[in-house]
């Protein structure tokens, strides 16, 4: 994000929450359109025409003051409201047969018929945008919603959304929600802040399904079956992505089942997770379980300083071969998964921490650094050989007793500890670890508690590539395995290019690129130090694989102080660091001068031309009368080039260079109707901003950019209908 557009990091998110609000919203208080509050009175009716009224209106708050706010039947939800419920305010559930019916699906044999059907709740809608509950009252199902399959006029779930955007749901408590507490599926652009759960007595707290763009902070989520959910199921008639979720700061318990889950409903691909100061207190399955069951590729999940106890399941991955999914779905994969700061006290009976893959369908590059796992102990000793496995079924039990009492792990690649643990509290007669028909297993000071009557202390069978460097002189065995220890594991990382100059306000993006030098390094994870003040610094993805680059994006503020400074780019690779700089220099880069303009496309380049001061009015085209109506003001004034029109059917590559005395930004105006252009890789970044025409029907232009260093400059075609592209440098 450009932070010149004065969009700073926490800002998106609080913009966000205020969508479902909009500016001097008219409030809608529900005793004014008749309902009572006493409990006993049906307030539903009310509360629909306080709904319609404020959609009506084109947006407002419907305001429940203290009081018990009765409904029996459901409520319709629209768009552009927001439900606030004041301090002792409750709208409560009811027995009965008034709910709606659930609505027909023809594709409810592919998921649960609770995910299957949504209409039949105490609060729903679809095709929702701009939405809220917040406040700090509750809603409460009453004891009368259905835990399994609801008759028809029965409720199964306090909120039920499909298809929304712009979801704002904080500070209110849902309870005693039947099967959910609230259900949404197919939804972006979700905010959560210190909303509490309590269906400790029911079953799901929020299962949040096929759904992007999603941040929850200071939760309380109490579940029996799962707690807080990532699914991805075919209840739309289609397979969705998922991803770009961030939790932070949430309390997690589960009574039957599982705390943090995904799935076990994994259609579509899921991607981008950050889960963060995480406490899990309780969990009959899974505490941190992540499963792949119908084909879903789940990538880039990442869990620090997390928190777990009481729990069955410590950890436990696990693709499966279900195929639930009305696409034909082959076997799915996890990989680039990475567990920090993890400290994790388990239950008795207890599951062992597990990672188990498919043939046809491995777990690979996962990554546990400082995770301390302590479990029950207590089984005596059993073959080492693989426990069975029920490739269609998402339960930890799904899978024998494991033969190791601390970790088992089965078709994985490239999976490494780092100064991590595991011990038991009764003495145990199984290894701490067994590793099968996987490669590239690598523990580095890991320490294991060693059960006197185990026949070793840890073991590889069928491992290609194992390597295990732990205090204690640990008993290890190796059947069929080869091992690796004596190859370096160690990779190069640099940073392209090595110096960016931008203006105070500006951003500066620079590729961080990394390659193997021997062996087989894990993930390499990034991050920055002697970062200027007022500056910020993203990395897009935060980890990488040798060989890939990342894009590291560097946001300075109007208030970030001119200078040149040295920002330490460092990659860590389990026990491997290595450094690069990259120099940012802030508001000294000087006059910028363009010039040397060479057009491949040599029938129109006399028509183009280096310009100064872009502003409205000015001609955009050498070969066109077409004007500038509108130039955002970020640009005005900028250098810019006047292309020919008739470019545009150049194929040309490149089409045309510059140089730059210095760094610069260079933007890419590219008419909206033909979108990024396909030489323009993930270094351009959209801005958000729009240049506008006077052409016949005014033309848009969507504006691209990217960093470049002082040098030359190359672009590719337009090579594609409509008007060709404008240039501006700053």
């Amino acid at each position: 994000m450009f932070r010149k557009l004065g969009v700073a990091a926490g800002a998106a998110i609080v913009a966000m929450a205020m969508l479902a609000q909009p500016a001097q919203a008219a409030v809608h208080n529900v005793k004014n359109y008749g309902a009572v509050g006493n409990g006993s009175a049906n307030d539903t009716a009310a509360i629909n025409r306080a709904i319609t009224a404020a959609n009506e209106a084109g947006g407002g708050i419907v305001q429940f003051p203290s009081g018990t706010y009765r409904s029996p039947n459901s409520i319709h939800m629209k768009s552009n409201v927001t439900f606030q419920l004041d301090a002792g305010s409750t709208i409560m559930g009811a027995g009965g047969s008034g709910y709606d019916p659930p609505e027909p699906n023809q594709w409810d044999d592919f998921q649960d018929y609770g995910h299957s059907h949504f209409h039949n709740a105490m609060i729903w809608g679809d095709r929702l945008t701009n939405i809220g509950f917040v406040g700090s009252g509750t809603i409460d199902g009453g004891g009368a919603l259905i835990t399994g399959n609801p008759s028809s006029g029965q409720a199964d779930k306090i909120i039920s959304l499909t298809r929304c955007e712009n979801l704002t749901v904080s500070g209110i408590k849902l309870r005693r929600g039947g099967h959910f507490a609230m259900l949404i599926n197919g939804c972006k652009n979700v905010v959560s802040d210190k909303l509490v759960i309590d269906t400790a007595s029911d079953r799901d707290g929020w299962n949040v399904i096929s759904t992007t763009n999603v941040t929850i902070t200071n939760g309380n989520f109490a579940g029996n079956d799962d707690a807080l959910a990532f699914k991805s199921d075919y209840a739309l008639g289609q397979k969705l992505t998922n991803g770009n979720v961030r939790v932070y700061d949430t309390k997690l318990s589960a009574g039957c089942c599982n705390a943090l889950m995904f799935g076990s409903e994994t259609c579509g691909d899921f991607t981008g997770y950050d889960f963060q100061r995480i406490d899990i207190k309780g969990s009959n399955k899974s505490g941190l379980g992540l499963v792949s069951m119908d084909g879903a590729r789940i990538s880039d999940v990442h869990y620090k300083d997390i928190t777990v106890s009481g729990v069955r399941s410590p950890i436990m991955l696990k693709v499966g071969a279900r195929k639930r999914c009305g696409n034909n779905p082959g076997v799915g994969t996890i990989s680039n998964i990475t567990y920090d700061n993890i400290t994790i006290s388990g239950a008795s009976p207890s599951f062992s921490p597990t990672i188990m893959g498919d043939p046809g369908g491995h777990v690979s590059d996962v990554t546990f650094n400082n995770v301390k796992i302590t479990v029950p102990g207590g089984n005596g000793t059993m073959s080492t050989n693989p426990p069975s496995n029920d490739p269609k079924n998402y339960n930890p039990n799904s899978i024998g007793t494991r033969p190791a009492y601390g970790w088992y792990i089965r078709y994985a690649d490239r999976i490494k500890f780092v100064n991590s643990s595991v011990d038991f509290n009764s003495n145990d007669g199984r290894p701490a670890v067994i590793a099968n028909s996987s490669s590239d297993i690598t523990f580095e000071n890991f320490s294991v508690e060693k059960g006197t009557s185990s026949p070793f202390d840890v073991g590889f069978q069928s491992v290609n590539g194992y390597c295990f460097r732990g205090p204690g002189s640990p008993r290890i065995n190796a059947t069929g395995s080869t091992e690796k220890c004596t190859v370096g594991n160690d990779f190069q990382i640099a940073v392209d290019p090595p110096s960016r100059t931008v203006q105070p306000g500006e951003t500066a993006s620079y590729a961080i690129r990394t390659a193997a030098i021997s062996g087989s390094p894990g993930p390499i994870s990034l991050d920055a130090e002697n970062v200027p003040v007022n500056t910020v610094v993203q990395f897009n993805p935060a980890q990488v694989q040798p060989g890939e680059s990342s894009t590291m994006t560097v946001a300075t503020l109007p208030s970030t102080p001119n200078g040149t400074s040295n920002i330490t780019v460092t990659g860590t690779a389990g026990p491997v660091s290595h450094t690069a700089t990259a120099v940012l220099t802030v508001g000294s880069g000087g006059q910028l001068e363009v010039g040397d303009l060479a057009v491949a496309d040599t029938a129109n380049a006399g028509d183009w031309s280096i310009q100064a001061n872009l502003r409205t009015g000015v001609a955009q085209y050498g070969d066109r009368a077409f004007t500038f109506t509108t130039v955002p003001a970020e640009i005005a004034g900028a250098t810019w080039i006047r292309t020919a029109n008739d470019s545009k059917s150049a194929t040309q590559n490149p089409l045309v260079r510059f140089t730059i005395n210095r760094d610069a930004l260079v933007y890419v105006a590219v008419d909206t109707r033909s979108g990024k252009r396909p030489w323009m890789d993930n270094l351009w970044l959209d801005t958000g901003l729009q240049l506008v025409n006077n052409e016949g029907s005014p033309k848009t232009f969507q504006l691209f950019a990217k960093g470049f260093p002082a040098g030359e400059v190359a672009l590719g075609p337009n090579a594609a209908s409509g008007s060709n592209y404008s240039v501006i440098l700053e």
